[in-house]
């Protein structure tokens, strides 16, 4: 198994301030540590397009991170504008990672189907929104995680076949 880099961007007003203390990026952080990622950033931001758009940019063309996990902001809220953001910042995108989020988060509650996450490819690295709650953070990166050493090693021009 290759050792990649991980990034964790907690999205929250409230976090960013100080008023709110991050329970999902911590539960993220472990959850890659124990798949063997080596955790290189970690940032609390407003729920800001530019800020959001700013952090992505520079974690995946300066410090050239292999995975980023982002968490909150994904819903209907007026100020959930991670999926904006992150849409900004993408070469491609990958909408089977959402969809298995939502279809996996669907099975606990109806409520998934408000989940506006996606995924994608910015370079050579890996970019997915997740929700901003612990449990629900937790559920859908399980949901994928399997996956994502594939994914990563075929983003940097890996030539295994999928089924191998």
């Amino acid at each position: 198994m290759t050792a990649y880099t991980g990034g964790i961007l907690t999205i929250s007003d409230k976090g960013s301030r100080g008023e709110r203390e991050d329970t999902s990026g911590p539960q993220l952080q472990e959850m890659l540590r124990e798949q063997g990622y080596s955790l290189v950033a970690y940032a609390i931001v407003p729920d800001e397009i530019t800020i959001i758009e700013e952090t992505l940019r520079t974690w995946v063309d300066e410090k050239k991170i292999d995975l980023i996990l982002s968490t909150g902001g994904t819903g209907v809220s007026p100020s959930d504008l991670t999926p904006e953001a992150t849409r900004k910042v993408l070469d491609r995108e990958i909408p089977g990672i959402g969809e298995a989020m939502r279809l996996a988060s669907l099975q606990k509650t109806p409520n998934a189907i408000l989940s506006r996450g996606i995924a994608g490819i910015r370079k050579e690295s890996l970019i997915i929104n997740l929700p901003g709650s612990k449990k629900a953070a937790q559920e859908n990166l399980a949901a994928v995680l399997p996956a994502l050493q594939h994914a990563i090693y075929k983003i940097k021009g890996g030539s295994k076949d999928c089924g191998s």
